[in-house]
């Protein structure tokens, strides 16, 4: 595949992104390719040769996976040995090449991950992530690999096998219903394992009962709307702005610096509307919240880049009009 000179130049920033120290970059970094997809797939797998750290690895992987390219195939069967996060991300990247269309893709995926569930001498964490990214197949392909997904005697201690799995899906399915649970942690694996393959519509209806509980629920509100965020984050990752005006008006009412997810998501999906919350939200910050100013300067000249804009841009006019007196050169 050609990629034209500015978009491989992007690219190449963005995976180097993900090996940087800021969170907000990095995050925003993952989303973007995710979005980019199959043309940013050689550059990450060249990026996952390199990378030194198995958190490294494990990141680049975790790209990989919404994107489910069959270049990745052999990369994610070989990390599946390092066992760990790396082993745990293999197995997420070779579930999503189970619907593979290519010849030898999907058989070749299926059968790695059934070696891993079978090997008695493979980490038991890892064995686990195999079971479950089985335990998702189409009910046809389960039949065949229904011996697998009974547990043995070395996982039959174990917790995490069936019951656990359905109580994801049970508080997925309840809280696309608007039923939200008494604890913000009993949905955040079904927000992290879900969210990516849900309809844009009902995502945008999540982030809706997220806030109203937020508000409600004050002695939660922290991790409310750090679940909030996770599902903002799901969504720019496929590129949908069907939930920016919540952002928006997130940062336009911030006293206090909101999770990094929020500004990882206007780094992906943010438009011009954004410059103006952005603007408020850097107006409001306290002076010891550097940190988050320096975040906020960043998602807003991403915007600009972005969008094109320019300080001649009507958009930008507006926010110099009414905010230049308090914003720094940096934005």
């Amino acid at each position: 595949m050609v990629i034209k000179a500015s978009a491989s130049s992007e690219i190449r920033l963005l995976v180097d992104a993900l090996s940087g120290p800021d969170d907000v970059r990095r995050d925003a970094a993952a989303a973007r390719l995710s979005v980019i997809g199959a043309r940013a797939v050689e550059r990450l797998l060249e990026a996952y040769k390199r990378a030194e750290t198995p958190q490294g690895r494990a990141t680049i992987l975790r790209v990989l996976e919404p994107i489910a390219d069959p270049r990745s195939l052999e990369p994610a069967r070989h990390a599946l040995t390092e066992g760990g996060e790396v082993g745990v991300a293999a197995a997420q990247v070779l579930r999503g090449l189970l619907d593979a269309r290519e010849p030898g893709v999907a058989s070749g995926a299926l059968d790695a991950l059934v070696s891993v569930a079978l090997d008695s001498d493979a980490p038991r964490a890892l064995r686990r992530a195999s079971l479950d990214m089985l335990r998702d197949l189409p009910e046809d392909i389960r039949a065949g690999v229904a011996g697998v997904l009974e547990p043995d005697a070395d996982l039959a201690d174990d917790a995490v096998l069936e019951s656990p799995r359905q109580a994801v899906k049970s508080a997925w399915s309840a809280a696309l219903e608007g039923r939200l649970p008494e604890r913000p942690s009993e949905l955040r694996e079904a927000v992290q394992s879900r969210a990516a393959k849900a309809t844009l519509t009902s995502l945008q209806k999540l982030v809706d009962a997220l806030r109203a509980r937020e508000s409600a629920d004050v002695a939660q509100a922290a991790d409310w709307r750090a679940l909030r965020g996770s599902v903002h984050q799901a969504l720019a990752v496929r590129g949908s702005r069907v939930a920016l005006y919540d952002l928006k008006e997130s940062l336009s009412e911030a006293r206090t610096p909101l999770p990094v997810s929020f500004l990882s998501a206007v780094h992906t999906v943010g438009d011009s509307s954004c410059l103006e919350p952005l603007a408020q939200a850097y107006a409001h910050a306290a002076t010891p919240e550097e940190w988050w100013r320096h975040q906020l300067a960043s998602a807003f000249r991403a915007v600009m880049t972005r969008e094109k804009l320019t300080r001649r841009s009507a958009a930008v006019k507006r926010v110099l009009a009414k905010w230049g007196g308090v914003l720094s050169t940096e934005m």
